[in-house]
């Protein structure tokens, strides 16, 4: 996963006020739950929710994103001290980490759209965990053709003053292209793209 859209200070500044629901992240914390999970890497890490959260609940906590603005984001949170926070991919790791679950929520899996990439990625997650550990991932059904609703029309909302929209720009199966434009307050336009991978 290289350094991405997700690098810009104002992309993660906002990243939050948009994705606010993050009832996503509860099967997560229940799988962890229910492995009796003590240490947990939160790969992709973004913004650090579910980093934080489980933290909070008295597990070693490791978050990872190659994003270093998404990192700069998750550090100023409360309860961010109780996670150690590593800037990287997979492959930055440390070859000591010992964790009992490796998370990768929501596009993080898919945003690995290079077949090398998603080899290392594995191996390194594989080096990561314990043994008997668990990966934890998710990744979208292709049939369900999700990006078709990727339009200014479906997802347009406005938070805060803030305008916020996906417009898909590109399908190149397995790959979906798409932009995610921001208009600030003060009119300011960042148009962020990214590419998924169907697997």
């Amino acid at each position: 996963m290289p350094a991405n859209e997700f690098d810009d200070p104002r992309v993660a500044d906002v990243y939050d006020v948009f994705d606010t629901d993050r009832s996503d992240l509860d099967v997560y914390a229940a799988i962890v739950a229910e492995l009796g999970a003590a240490r947990v890497l939160d790969l992709g890490c973004g913004t650090g929710t579910l980093a934080i959260m489980l933290a909070g609940t008295g597990r070693d906590m490791f978050g990872a994103d190659p994003a270093g603005a998404m990192l700069d984001v998750a550090r100023g949170k409360p309860g961010a001290d109780r996670v150690e926070w590593i800037h990287g991919d997979a492959t930055a790791l440390p070859s000591d980490l010992r964790v009992d679950v490796v998370t990768l929520t929501g596009n993080a899996a898919q945003a690995i759209v290079d077949d090398a990439d998603w080899r290392r990625t594995l191996a390194a997650v594989r080096n990561a965990l314990a043994p008997g550990g668990h990966f934890v991932f998710e990744t979208r059904v292709p049939s369900a053709r999700g990006w078709e609703s990727w339009t200014r029309a479906d997802s347009f909302i406005v938070v805060d003053g803030m305008e916020n929209w996906h417009e898909v720009t590109a399908v190149e199966w397995p790959l979906v292209t798409f932009d995610t434009t921001t208009v600030f307050r003060d009119g300011t336009r960042v148009v962020a793209t990214s590419t998924l991978s169907f697997l």
